[in-house]
């Protein structure tokens, strides 16, 4: 192993360097969040969404008690861990500006995840109250769960930007070029766009479960004249996420060119064979008709295909600056 980074995984290197410990913190905080994206998912799945009633943040006007139900015992478990990243990111935000300088960039990423996770927090607390849970398939349930998956990417984009730069430091670079910039932009917004179509489809595969055996009977029964906007809608997002996979690979490729270097090569091979998994899962997905466990793994691998672009935004920031590609 790499002298380096031994004395970065030490415990006596971190106690004595707070930098250190606010970073392994941070990516701790990445990876706690993430599972309670999955578990927020489990709860769709499960139908827990109402297993506390109309109250929050109580749960059936208790804040503690024994849950009775197992709708209720996953809804008050997730309610509990997503409080635990409330304090969590609080934790985040504090350290941050208690350890680095004023203007630094992982201070502005600790205020944009704080930000997000009280934006989550309302969302969650709306879609309780509002009763956008269970098998509604209103249109305000349609147009909160984009809403919802949009926070939850700025989110980990937030945290996984604080994370990278804990160690880094706030150096002058010189800026990426504007080719550089609007492929990461597009990639970015692509993905955030199959993500919301993801999000909206994921909801009608939980309240309107395939029925008909085979993709042509599955399409006909989504297009009758008696399906529901979520099956209808269904069609729509395999066909963008192809394409805009095909854009972020696209991307992956050319982007190491800008400003080459191990890290940046890396990360872009990253986002590369994060997309391809995602493609793979999500034509099984289909196949399959969107089993419950198959859906979350799509949703982790989504999440993880969005990091790893933050991730090679960040090393690009890093990076020297090389000419444009021909």
């Amino acid at each position: 192993m790499d002298p380096e980074v031994a004395a970065t995984l030490s415990p006596a290197s971190a106690a004595r360097d707070p930098q250190k410990a606010f970073t392994r913190y941070a990516w701790g905080l990445l990876g706690y969040t993430l599972l309670v994206i999955l578990f927020g998912a489990v709860v769709r799945i499960t139908g827990s969404g109402a297993g506390c009633g109309q109250h929050w943040p109580s749960c059936n006007g208790e804040l503690l008690r024994m849950p009775q139900t197992l709708k209720t015992s996953i809804e008050y478990a997730h309610r509990a861990t997503s409080g635990l990243s409330v304090l969590a990111i609080v934790g985040l935000l504090a350290a941050a500006f208690r350890i680095y300088p004023r203007g630094h960039v992982v201070r502005r990423a600790a205020l944009l995840a704080f930000a997000m996770i009280l934006v989550e927090a309302l969302i969650g607390a709306l879609l309780v109250k509002l009763r956008l849970v269970e098998n509604d398939a209103s249109l305000g349930r349609i147009f909160a769960l984009p809403l919802h998956l949009i926070s939850t990417a700025l989110l980990t984009a937030a945290l996984t930007w604080c994370a990278y730069f804990a160690r880094v430091g706030a150096l002058e670079r010189p800026p990426l070029p504007g080719a550089a910039r609007a492929l990461l932009l597009l990639a970015g917004f692509g993905i955030l766009l199959v993500s919301a179509t993801g999000a909206v489809t994921a909801l009608g595969d939980t309240v309107f479960p395939a029925q008909a055996i085979g993709l042509a009977a599955r399409f006909r029964e989504d297009q009758g004249a008696s399906a529901n906007l979520l099956q209808r809608m269904r069609a729509i997002h395999p066909f963008l996420a192809v394409g805009v996979a095909a854009w972020v690979a696209y991307a992956a490729a050319l982007l190491p060119a800008y400003r080459p270097g191990t890290r940046v090569r890396r990360a872009s091979q990253c986002l590369a064979g994060a997309v391809c998994l995602q493609v793979m899962a999500g034509v099984v997905n289909i196949g399959l008709s969107a089993p419950g466990l198959l859906q979350i793994v799509h949703l982790l691998l989504a999440n993880l295909t969005w990091i790893c672009l933050i991730l090679l935004a960040a090393t690009l920031r890093g990076a020297p600056l090389s000419p444009a590609p021909r």
